[in-house]
């Protein structure tokens, strides 16, 4: 059998390493060697595959523990010769339930009935996760995009059953194939995953020498998927069925399970111009002094082009004007969003003399002292 690996070091983070420090240290490295970079490196692509196997294990707390205690994780959840992740155990209330007071088999136990004997049924494929990188144009319009996914697919050698070829699993002595040990705790059966067969419901006496018992096989996965328009930087995008595929292993062979869902996380470049917030976008628009006292009709800039405003006489500095339905769609469907135009007085940091003299004229027949008010309304409170 093949040593075990150590994702510590695939990653290079310490044992103490924190959560944040993996998934740091993950997307790191996920990026130096993803297949879209590496295009026909297949040491790239092997690495890749180790630092997605790493990252899969000690990302997940239960996980963690399991591998920091000894245990062999493998594609699937099971150990070498078939046995048992608990990290990887997602058995239903049902079963619980079922298990407590003893019911030995039906669907509502989560167990399948053969020839007499009940035996765990497949477990669902496992939920994968992803980012994408996207422009800001891309997000807000929607857009079709190369995916590369690091995956678990069943081994070929062994066809996903974990036995040599020639070979095959056979029921559990122990369990008679439930996975399950029940102990009696007065008028309660509790129980918990078989010590002979660690869960799996079968004992694997010749593991396959290609993925050493597990039955899976890490690979990449490429697709293209479809991003709606309007999506934000943290999207969580789930696209149900494309995540990794699950089978079980019973006495008769391979047994298809339902595949886990894909989680795509949008990863969205900021523009030079707009400023998402929540359903809208938000734009800064200069105004020269003039604009501002007098008004003005600008042009603005818009998702699709651009549109006029009419700015009134007399608008302050970080006044606010709204184009409705002008933003993002929302992802509700429920049309889009707004584009809020500040404001802000374009002040020159230098004049030219002929500037100079237009602003002293200007501040010749401006009368009053605006701070005035200020003071009055200091004084009076001071009073």
């Amino acid at each position: 059998m093949a040593d075990r690996p150590d994702y510590y070091k695939i990653l290079g983070v310490g044992k103490n390493a924190s959560e944040d420090e993996i998934k740091k240290a993950y997307r790191k490295l996920a990026r130096k060697y993803h297949p879209d970079t590496n295009q026909g490196d297949k040491k790239a692509e092997e690495r890749f595959k180790e630092i997605s196997q790493a990252h899969d294990v000690l990302s997940d707390p239960d996980k963690r523990k399991a591998y920091d205690r000894g245990g062999f994780l493998g594609g699937f959840g099971q150990a070498p010769g078939g046995g048992f992740d608990p990290g990887a155990f997602t058995g239903g209330f049902s079963d619980i339930l079922s298990n407590l007071f003893g019911g030995g088999g039906g669907a509502t136990g989560g167990r399948g009935s053969t020839g007499g004997r009940t035996r765990a049924r497949p477990q669902r494929g496992r939920d994968l996760e992803t980012e994408v990188s996207l422009s800001f144009q891309q997000a807000v319009k929607g857009a079709q995009v190369p995916l590369a996914v690091p995956t678990s697919q069943p081994c070929p050698t062994c066809r996903g059953s974990g036995a040599k070829p020639g070979t095959s699993p056979r029921v559990c002595p122990v369990c008679d194939g439930r996975g399950l040990e029940s102990q009696s705790q007065g008028i309660f059966s509790m129980s918990q995953p078989c010590s002979n067969c660690h869960g799996s419901g079968t004992v694997i006496d010749d593991p396959c020498p290609s993925c050493q018992g597990s039955g899976a096989q890490r690979s990449v996965k490429r697709m293209r998927v479809n991003i709606p328009a309007g999506v934000k930087d943290g999207s969580r995008i789930r696209l149900a069925g494309k995540g990794e595929p699950a089978f079980g292993v019973g006495a008769g062979g391979l047994e298809a399970g339902p595949a886990g869902d894909l989680y795509v996380i949008t990863r969205v470049s900021e523009s030079p111009v707009f400023k998402r917030n929540g359903d809208n976008l938000e734009v800064e628009v200069p105004l020269t002094i003039p604009e501002a006292l007098q008004g003005a009709v600008i042009d603005v800039p818009t998702l699709n082009g651009s549109k006029r405003l009419r700015v009134p006489a007399g608008t302050k500095h970080g006044t606010v004007q709204r184009l409705r339905g002008e933003g993002p769609a929302r992802l509700t469907g429920k049309g889009n969003g707004d584009i809020h135009y500040r404001f802000v007085l374009d002040v020159p940091s230098s004049l030219s003399p002929e500037q100079s003299e237009a602003v002293d004229r200007l501040s010749k027949v401006m009368n009053g002292n605006p701070r005035e008010r200020l003071f009055a309304a200091a004084g009076g409170e001071a009073k």
